[in-house]
């Protein structure tokens, strides 16, 4: 099981080994996506829980979202940018998946790259800005890491309900371990702390991933298939789902 664990924390980021697996080891993979998500998450905003920049939410969720971006190698904003740009030129299917192999960034991927980021950076002030009048230790602790571990939880969901979509390929192993068990682990990790300290949060960053990630789903129809790419997109968009969640939440 840690084996596992590491090798798919090597595969998603920077803070672990990167090795090789053979295909039975990846079509395991997907159960430790949200652990992963977790762990990535305390990561990147640890100097902002620790202080560093007190005082201004602005500059700690820039930081945020840098040591993000660093730590995943852009693996998934390169998803985004991917599904996007084949979305946004053609959805004939031979077309799409055309698009998508291009290495080359077009108009649509860097437009949706862009406002996801500017979203993060938004989101991640305005919940960094309520942390200091949270007198509970534990409450200060938990909302910003969760969003990372959501937004694995939504990948994992999206990989299941898309089963029968998925292409071959790396991020076809990944999705193909996307089974019952992985997606229960999910719901448990992704939506569990939230449902115990913040339930309105849960319930709002739910409507918002369903939101999100529908038009996801419906494209990966489209085009008849799901990969890797798509996998990418939909962390990214749990990810904004889960901020947009928080602040909703504190907002009422």
């Amino acid at each position: 099981m840690l084996k596992r664990f590491l090798l798919a924390l090597g595969f998603l980021s920077r803070l672990a080994p990167a090795r090789a697996a053979d295909e039975a080891d990846m079509r395991r993979l997907m159960f430790h996506l949200p652990l992963c998500g977790l762990v990535i998450g305390l990561a990147a905003c640890a100097p902002a829980l620790l202080g560093l920049f007190a005082g201004r939410p602005q500059i700690q969720a820039w930081t945020v979202v840098i040591l993000s971006a660093y730590l995943t190698r852009g693996l998934h904003l390169d998803g985004l940018s991917d599904v996007m740009d084949g979305a946004g030129q053609h959805t004939d299917p031979a077309r799409f998946w055309t698009i998508v192999k291009d290495s080359r960034a077009g108009t649509f991927g860097v437009v949706a790259v862009t406002l996801t980021l500017l979203g993060q950076w938004a989101l991640d002030a305005d919940i960094l800005s309520r942390l200091p009048g949270w007198t509970d230790p534990l409450g200060r602790l938990w909302p910003l890491p969760w969003v990372f571990c959501f937004g694995r939880a939504c990948g994992v969901c999206l990989g299941r309900a898309g089963r029968g979509l998925v292409r071959p390929g790396l991020g076809g192993l990944f999705l193909a371990g996307a089974d019952t068990r992985a997606v229960t682990w999910a719901l448990l990790l992704g939506l569990g702390p939230a449902l115990l300290l913040a339930p309105l949060a849960a319930l709002y960053a739910v409507l918002a991933a369903l939101l999100l990630l529908t038009p996801l789903f419906r494209l990966a129809r489209a085009v008849a298939g799901l990969n890797g790419d798509f996998l990418g997109a939909s962390i990214m968009l749990g990810e904004l789902a889960a901020a947009m969640g928080l602040v909703l939440a504190a907002a009422g």
